[in-house]
């Protein structure tokens, strides 16, 4: 056992000074299968240390219900097993461009702007949270013999919020729950920032990707004492859907490595392996400048985040360049990196063989039908992930109005009498061709992510004000939505009717399979299709989008298997047919 204490200039480990050299690494973005290998290879870099995040609404999507919450546990044992200390961030709120920040969607439809605040009914939940959580961190301290050796008690909240006694709650709630190790805080080098977000008694730490001692001037200003910490360096940045691919320079990167270390200051590589948004779980952020209040911008299923070891686990241009410059910071040579996981032996091409259009899924998955004056959100429909389709009419006889959706989070595939009739957005909510009376209009509406970071956390999705005919209201709405997770139950979905595969290249459920000769980690591309999620063997590997930047799907080595695999493919928008000779098929290439 040791003791982790903070000095007035140093990290101390049982009174010497120790520099902490860490690394991003995500539990809940790795298959657990490849965690020992990921965390050997920041080991190979030159670090130390990792450090993940714990997202709250993936453990427990319901209230009350626990989904796997020892897999931090498991994690956190695979840290010690490869020779890494480990630093928590347990929340509540992770950002981390991930679904509502991690935060579940079914408290922030009850507490909504309480959210992150000391309300009561908030802070009540959290507090039940950090019962279930913390035993899997309580005993892996390093004061017992464990690798963990700090926890952050809030996330970046000086760029949200400034209510000094939340914070204090939370750090108070850490400690009654067993957390004894050095808590910290984290936020961006403005003062601002460091004002609303860190608080007396607890580290203060700074995030940032270049212009190291113009950050650390500004954290000293707020703290004269206590180590130097980037607890965020970004070395890296992330994608979103219809953007450009972002990149950032190796040896810039390194450069701007070497001044933190030159500075005396410890460093968390943020992402020193980005990994992927598995199974719909990418976020969304705002754009719109510094109030991020302007158009969404969801977040790819990638997130290498142009990371030193990339989304497949392969070392980079950047992670030589950072082996370099940590390498003079080490105590012994660094270990010899590890061989790249197996890859694909041969292409294997995906034949589909049924369909299921998506009425048929949501009679057989979706959840109960409602009626009522409006439309209900996805909140109030029990929808985290997925999407609801909502029935309407026209009444009639009427001449031709425009039709309109107010208040449409996200994105509205619109059929009119069995006919579709366009696709809408929260900037283009109005069909370009006008609805006459009587008509029956179906509007099947799916969730890009919820937003991850600003003030517009915890926003509703589906149709959140109402459908216009001209400027009247359409009421007496019908809903019904599908859970993305209900398609992860793999015998329900199994149970689904099947039909012949359409001529159309209609939206709904394509199943098939692949045969597989040298499973290993493959990449999976869908050539003609528009948008839509994949599963193989019942592992959701994500969203694709036509609209790029990301053009296939990582497939970890794990999930697949020597021989027959199955494939389902959930379009949502209208495609060439699957398999067509116009579309191709999906294939399974080798990384």
């Amino acid at each position: 056992m040791s003791e982790f204490t903070v000095g007035d200039t140093d990290f101390l480990l049982d009174g010497r000074p120790v520099r902490l050299l860490s690394g991003a690494l995500h539990y809940f973005r790795v298959h657990e299968a490849q965690w020992g290998h990921r965390l050997a290879m920041l080991r190979a870099m030159g670090l130390n240390c990792v450090e993940t995040y714990v997202p709250w609404n993936l453990h427990e999507p319901e209230p009350g219900r626990g989904r796997d919450v020892g897999a931090l546990g498991r994690f956190l044992d695979a840290a010690r097993a490869a020779g890494l200390w480990a630093i928590v961030r347990p929340g509540p709120y992770i950002c981390a461009e991930w679904e509502n920040g991690g935060l579940p969607y079914w408290l922030t439809a009850e507490v909504g702007a309480r959210a992150r605040t000391r309300d009561e009914r908030y802070l009540g939940h959290v507090a039940r949270w950090f019962e279930r959580l913390l035993p899997e961190v309580v005993p892996r301290q390093s004061d017992r013999g464990g690798p963990v050796i700090m926890v952050q008690v809030e996330n970046e909240y000086g760029s949200y919020g400034s209510d000094a006694q939340y914070l204090r709650r939370l750090a108070g709630l850490l400690r009654e729950h067993g957390v004894t190790v050095p808590l910290f805080t984290s936020d961006g080098p403005e003062d601002h920032m460091l004002s609303g977000g860190s608080m007396p008694g607890v580290l203060a730490t700074v995030n940032f990707g270049s212009h190291a001692r113009v950050a650390f001037e500004t954290l000293r200003r707020h703290r004269p004492e206590g180590p130097l910490m980037c607890m965020e360096f970004w070395c890296g940045w992330f994608d979103h859907w219809g953007g450009e691919h972002v990149v950032r320079d190796p040896g810039d990167a390194a450069a701007a490595l070497r001044k933190i270390l030159e500075c005396g200051a410890s460093v968390n590589l943020y992402m020193a392996h980005g990994g992927t948004n598995f199974a719909g779980w990418a976020g969304a952020n705002r754009g719109g400048g510094a109030l991020h209040d302007g158009p969404l911008e969801p977040d790819v299923t990638s997130y290498d985040y142009d990371a030193p070891i990339d989304e497949y686990g392969r070392p980079t241009a950047k992670f030589w360049a950072f082996r370099e410059v940590l390498a003079g910071y080490a105590d012994a040579p660094l270990p010899e990196v590890p061989p790249t996981p197996p890859s694909l032996g041969a292409p294997a091409e995906v034949v589909l063989t049924g369909w299921a259009p998506l009425g048929d899924l949501l009679r057989t998955l979706g959840g109960p039908d409602t009626a009522g004056p409006v439309p209900p959100s996805f909140e109030e429909l029990g929808v985290e992930r997925g999407l609801v389709r909502y029935e309407v009419t026209v009444p009639g006889p009427r001449r031709p109005y425009p039709l309109t959706v107010r208040g449409l989070r996200d994105l509205a595939v619109v059929y009119v009498d069995g006919e579709r009739a366009g696709v809408l957005s929260e900037d283009e909510a109005s069909l370009e061709e006008p609805v006459a009376g009587y008509a029956r209009v179906e509007l099947w509406v799916e969730s890009l992510g919820r937003v991850n970071y600003g003030p517009r956390l915890g926003e509703p999705k589906g149709i959140t004000g109402g459908v216009l005919h001209e400027r009247q209201y359409l009421h007496d709405v019908r809903a019904r939505g599908l859970r993305l997770d209900a398609l992860d139950d793999v015998e329900r979905v199994r149970a689904v009717p099947s039909r012949e595969l359409p001529e159309d290249g209609a939206p709904g459920l394509y199943r098939g399979t692949v045969t597989v000769r040298g499973a290993g980690d493959a990449r999976l591309e869908l050539p003609g299709l528009t948008r839509g999620f994949v599963w193989i063997n019942g592992f959701g590997l994500g969203r694709y989008w036509s609209a790029g930047p990301q053009r296939s799907l990582y497939v970890p080595g794990p999930v697949l298997r020597e021989g027959v695999n199955e494939v389902w493919v959930l379009e949502l928008d209208e495609t060439a047919r699957p398999g067509s000779a116009e579309a191709g098929a999906p294939f399974l290439r080798a990384v």
